[in-house]
Order: C-alpha cells, then structure tokens, then sequence
C-alpha cells in the first residue's frame, strides 16, 4: 500500500471537514456527501458564502503575487487545503522561478492529493509538510530543512485561524512562528469577520457547530491584533475584497472575511 492509499483509508467521511467543504465552495470534486450537505446547509443560510471563499482564494492569489514582486522567496503556506488552481507555488514560481514553498495541513484527504501541490519549477522547491498548525514549533522544524529562516520568508495563514479560538491558542501560534522568522519577513492572513453581516455570519456559525466544526469571527480589532509588532502594507485589514482589487472594483460590498499583510520590521 502506497503513503497515499494509506492516508485515504484514514479519511473521516462521517463528519464535515473544512478544507473538503471550502473545495465544494470552490466547485472543487474533493468532497463527501456529508461535506455537500453543510456546504448546502451554509448557503442557504447566507448566500454570500460562495462569494467569500472565492474572494477569499482571489485575496491569496493577489497577496502572494504582491510579496513575490517585493521580491519574498521563500513561502511557508499553513492550511493549504486541497489543491485548487491556481496554487500558491504556481504564483510565486511564476514571478521567480527559484522560490521556495513549503505547505503545511494536516488533513489526510490534502496529504492523498499533495503530488498536485509539488508540481513546481525546476529551478524552485516544493515541498508539503503533513503537520497540525497548534503545533507551530513542529512545523518550522520541518520547514527549516527547505526554508532558510535566517532569510525573509511568506507566512501565509488563510482562512484558517478562524477555525482556531483564542483560547486554544490562535495567538501564540502566531506569535511563536513570526518571532522565527527573519527581518523583512510578511505575515499574510485572512479571517471570518461578523463586522458585515453578523445575522448570517452567527448562523453558519451555527450550522458549523452543528457539524462538530468550531468557528470563531472576530472584529477588526481582534484581527489588526495579529498584526501586533509588525507593519501593514496598504491598505490595512479590509475585507478580503477590497485588499488591493484586481480588474473592476467588485461593488456588492465587503464579504466577511477581513484580510491583510504585515511585514516584519527590518529596523533595529
């Protein structure tokens, strides 16, 4: 049996999981029954749901083109979710050939298609890490025989720390993988925000909850709070949408998902 089968034979079709349901938001083939189900549940609760995980997967493309061109190499994605096209390497390797990308998850179905996610340049590396983002010191062991540390490098949490309370340790994460990280290094981040449309947002919540998934919005605040110590790029925490739009300004509002990128001061 290869590591592949292996791992989908340890895949749990019973519950919901978010980066199964998140890839049936995107139209994705990589999900169960049980994953449609709530996909379904969500939208018709709030039907801007399908637009906040493409806007949201549009904010990762523009975000990982922009600290490419301020000339990042090296990228360290955490909750990579199943492959969607184009990935974060594709990005980065086609504004410089020779970058470097780590992803990290640590679900088994993102582990069984991982080959898609190492399809890089030659002259680049791509490499995927099977590991759990609670365990930040884990994963920049991991990431550290492919990354150089002592160089600037792309830390990129999409859409996953809302998936993880304060109490449960969502800062400490972040703090203990920034602190890691070398001077001109850029924190990119998105995250569910209530700012915007608390009913709907409260209500997949809800329907989260009732599939055994714990989601957590948080304000402007508690999201520029991750920032804490580094400086944001313009424009700021907006809504995913509204971070440096691509083509015709989307005029249908925010969605709720606040996104942004920090760099960390090479002062000092």
């Amino acid at each position: 049996m290869t590591g592949t089968e292996s791992a989908a034979t340890r895949i749990d079709t019973t519950r919901p999981h978010p980066a199964r349901v998140y890839d049936w938001f995107l139209g994705g083939k990589d999900n169960y029954p049980v994953d449609e189900e709530l996909g379904r549940r969500i939208t018709a609760i709030d039907q801007g749901a399908l637009r906040a995980a493409r806007a949201n997967r549009a904010f990762m493309q523009r975000a990982a083109r922009a600290v490419a061109e301020d000339g990042i190499r090296q990228f360290l994605d955490i909750g990579t979710g199943i492959p969607t096209e184009p990935n974060l390497h594709q990005i980065a390797q086609s504004v410089a050939p020779d970058s470097r990308v780590v992803y990290v998850d640590n679900d088994p179905i993102v582990l069984a298609h991982a080959s898609a996610l190492l399809r890089g340049t030659p002259e680049g590396v791509t490499q995927y890490v099977q590991a759990d983002a609670r365990d930040p010191r884990s994963i920049l062991e991991q990431a550290a025989r492919v990354l150089d540390l002592d160089r600037p490098v792309a830390l990129s949490l999409i859409a996953l720390l809302h998936f993880v309370a304060d109490e449960d340790g969502a800062h400490e994460v972040v703090s203990t993988l920034v602190d890691a990280l070398a001077p001109g290094s850029r924190l990119v981040l998105s995250m569910m925000t209530a700012d915007f449309e608390r009913e709907n947002v409260e209500r997949g919540i809800a329907a989260y909850a009732a599939g055994g998934v714990t989601l957590v919005a948080r304000s402007r605040d508690e999201v520029a709070a991750f920032f804490r110590g580094l400086d944001l790029l313009e424009p700021g925490v907006v809504s995913v949408a509204d971070w440096r739009p691509a083509g015709t300004p989307d005029d249908r509002g925010p969605v709720s998902l606040y996104g942004a990128v920090g760099a960390k001061s090479v002062r000092g």
